[in-house]
């Protein structure tokens, strides 16, 4: 039994950073001692194995802040961090780490029993990026009310794109194993979760609809070959010579079953704003496009409308709305617009008996939101409770690209999708991809569905 001995102050806090590594993340037994001040003058994160070496992890963060969310300000959070080097640390998994609490101090000594001394703190920093107290502290928003990937610390220190806590998580086990462990670590294996957000089932419904588009791409975008061709699949859907460009279920479940993959699919019910109420939950074509998915073996969940990420009776109604019409039990979604409040939303997930929700990745760039490409329970931080609730990070949404970044290159967008995947693989993690059903057949985005297919492929 590893036995692990913590400083007595927020302790709910290092209990879950704890309890998420060792026991979800590795699948190691331990047990939590508190250390007592009377016979020592600090503390720090000492882990000790059966065979008496230890593991002395510096504690560089909660010691600074003993009171009950005393942590919990802006100024807590660092503005620049540096990276320690590989051949400065050989337990480092990658050529370098990022530190965000911590210093680069490495010590060990060769005579038993081992003993080393690290002075980069996994476990606030890990607790960090998991938590995501970062946004509850940082009140910077966008038009949609959200948390965006240029606030963040990752994005600015430019390690976004890498599962940083996977990487302190991999730097942990290959001390332990240095130390001479004797459990057997929590085997893992890649996994590929495709999800498609249904926030639209036909692109043109009336007349009308679409008009506003192609005056844009001739007044806004000077694109008057987009407009032309625009113009022309309007036609052709209210001929009947084509399907409308947003109903592409039935490829969806056929490009799944060919490769292999189980869809899941996130659908709305009725909302309160100029965002919602694309479709209603209860119409013939939705109720029998539910009975095409489910007889394949796919997923339905649920995409709560757009006011519903900080509202618990709304969210409510909506579950219970689209269990009544699906004849599903929901237990699993994400947000509409990704629209996320640290830690409401989970709460409120938490209070509807919602087993795990994939909400967590930034709209406008790629990448690991949370720092990690395993999924996790949750922490509510204000009650300073461990939830039910899991997380499963989205890393990549399509129109992360063909809307927010669409000055990049296919060749470019490819890349930045495949290192995501490789990374994701590198610690047999979950690549949680959203594809939006209305990403496919339009004039915008129908270059990237080669993307698509290569990483259903990818396996």
């Amino acid at each position: 039994m590893i036995k692990i001995t913590i400083p007595q102050n927020n302790l709910e806090e290092r209990r879950y950073i704890l309890d998420i590594i060792f026991n979800e993340f590795l699948g190691l037994s331990y047990e939590v001692m508190i250390c007592d001040l009377g016979l020592v003058n600090s503390c720090d994160w000492k882990i000790e194995l059966a065979n008496g070496s230890n593991l002395i992890v510096e504690d560089h963060f909660f010691n600074k802040y003993p009171k009950e969310l005393e942590y919990l300000k802006l100024e807590n959070i660092p503005s620049t961090i540096n990276y320690e080097q590989k051949n400065n640390n050989q337990f480092i998994p990658e050529k370098d780490i990022p530190v965000i609490y911590g210093t680069s101090t490495l010590t060990t000594n060769s005579q038993s029993p081992i003993i080393i001394k690290c002075g980069i703190d996994i476990f606030a920093s890990s607790f960090f990026m998991l938590t995501r107290w970062e946004e509850y502290v940082n009140k910077n928003r966008d038009k949609h009310d959200r948390f965006t990937a240029t606030q963040s610390l990752a994005y600015k220190n430019g390690f976004l794109d890498r599962p940083i806590v996977n990487e302190y998580v991999e730097m942990l086990k290959n001390m332990l194993l240095h130390l001479g462990l004797n459990q057997k670590i929590k085997a893992r294996n890649y996994q590929l979760y495709v999800t498609h957000d249904v926030d639209n089932i036909k692109k043109f419904i009336n007349f009308t609809d679409g008009i506003k588009e192609i005056v844009g791409d001739i007044v806004k975008r000077k694109d008057i070959k987009k407009a032309f061709a625009n113009f022309i699949q309007k036609i052709k859907v209210h001929l009947k010579l084509e399907k409308d460009p947003y109903d592409t279920f039935d490829n969806l479940i056929k490009m799944s079953d060919k490769y292999a993959v189980k869809s899941y699919f996130f659908f709305m019910a009725n909302g309160v704003t100029k965002y919602d109420n694309m479709y209603k939950s209860d119409d013939d074509f939705i109720v029998d496009l539910i009975k095409r998915i489910k007889s394949k073996g796919h997923h339905i969940g649920i995409h709560p409308t757009y006011n519903a990420y900080n509202n618990y009776e709304q969210l409510k109604k909506e579950k219970e709305e689209l269990e009544n019409n699906f004849n599903t039990q929901i237990t699993f979604g994400r947000e509409h617009y990704l629209r996320f409040e640290v830690p409401i939303t989970w709460q409120i997930w938490e209070d509807n008996a919602i087993s795990w929700d994939s909400t967590c990745g930034y709209a406008d760039k790629e990448g690991f939101r949370c720092g990690v490409c395993y999924e996790y329970s949750v922490f509510n931080i204000l009650t300073r409770k461990k939830l039910s609730l899991v997380e499963k990070p989205l890393i990549v949404m399509e129109d992360s690209f063909v809307t927010y970044q669409s000055f990049l290159e296919l060749f470019e967008v490819e890349s930045k999708i495949m290192t995501l995947i490789n990374r994701t693989k590198r610690y047999n993690g979950t690549f949680v991809l959203l594809w939006h059903n209305s990403s496919f057949n339009t004039i915008s985005s129908k270059q990237y569905e080669y993307i698509y297919e290569k990483i259903l492929g990818k396996r």
